[in-house]
């Protein structure tokens, strides 16, 4: 039997600027009517990746199609059936919400009344400031005009260039709750954050680091997959502590999160030929003059899984 449709597929995509290698052999595929999360920090490659797949930038080699048409070739198809929503704010901040959804309604051959059933979980939000400015809209308010405009003509799939940057934890929330609504309708999303605790919003996802997918999976399978141990640390003394915890030849990796440090323990750890031990970490902090010290067993997350990945 087969499987699900294949929305997107890319094969080793490759892009440099000016020497210097942006993305180095992407290779993924993502079903219909999957929410597919691409996590890393800024300068991965995320926008790059995305900007390919919209048709708005040539890879330097390798392949792509998005529901069965050819980045390159079949570019006017591909931009007649995807919605995109860059990174950065792109409407026109000179004119209203209902002046800004209306280009892009037209533009599409559509209108506002025809697809308003498509938009109205998001524009009903907004929908009593129309006549505002886009440029005078708060951050949340401009998410959901971006993200109005980008559906309005009824996307096979949306393309979502970290949408939640820059926006209140409520606007955030509620923009996940669109996408699981858009998900049970059938649209397929391509999702992009720097917000580790995103990933659990997705059904799979890519973390991807200096232009490379380093694991491809979905979260719980990922965090499942994390077997080292692992501890919440703190002390009054936080820079001190973790510079002391990294000079510990025991700990593998360890950094900030928080109000805490997460250290990961190197997998067999001795010392003195015994087990490393929580009890011996806070004797080797102890002498090392740390007051109120809290050590605490944690399960991973994917932010430690993604630091598990780049140590």
């Amino acid at each position: 039997m087969d499987g699900p449709m294949k929305v997107i597929s890319a094969e080793k995509i490759k892009k440099k600027y000016s020497g210097v290698e942006a993305l180095k052999g992407i290779s993924f595929e993502v079903s219909k009517g999957e929410i597919f999360g691409i996590i890393g920090p800024d300068g991965a490659g995320k926008t790059t990746l995305f900007r390919i797949l919209t048709t708005l930038l040539l890879a330097d080699s390798g392949s792509a199609s998005v529901d069965g048409h050819d980045v390159v070739k079949d570019y006017k198809q591909i931009r007649r059936k995807v919605g995109y929503m860059p990174g950065r704010f792109s409407l026109y901040q000179d004119l209203s919400v209902e002046e800004n959804l209306t280009i892009f309604a037209t533009l599409f051959g559509t209108t506002i009344e025809e697809n308003y059933h498509l938009i109205k979980d998001i524009y009903g939000q907004i929908e009593p400031f129309k006549k505002r400015r886009a440029g005078a809209l708060s951050g949340g308010m401009k998410q959901k005009l971006a993200l109005s405009c980008a559906l309005i003509h009824q996307p096979v799939v949306l393309f979502l260039d970290e949408p939640t940057t820059g926006v209140d934890p409520v606007s955030r929330k509620e923009l996940w709750d669109v996408l699981k609504g858009l998900k049970k309708k059938g649209v397929t999303i391509l999702v992009s954050t720097p917000y580790m605790d995103e990933a659990n919003m997705c059904d799979r996802i890519a973390l991807i680091q200096h232009g490379e997918f380093m694991r491809v999976d979905t979260p719980e399978q990922i965090i499942n997959d994390y077997s080292r141990i692992l501890w919440s640390v703190s002390s009054l003394d936080m820079s001190r502590l973790l510079k002391d915890l990294r000079e510990n030849e025991q700990v593998h990796s360890c950094y900030a999160f928080g109000d805490s440090h997460h250290v990961a323990i190197k997998t067999g750890a001795l010392t003195d030929g015994q087990i490393f031990s929580k009890q011996k970490l806070w004797t080797y902090l102890k002498d090392r003059g740390h007051e109120d010290i809290e050590i605490k067993p944690i399960s991973a997350s994917i932010e430690d899984c993604f630091m598990e990945l780049i140590t």
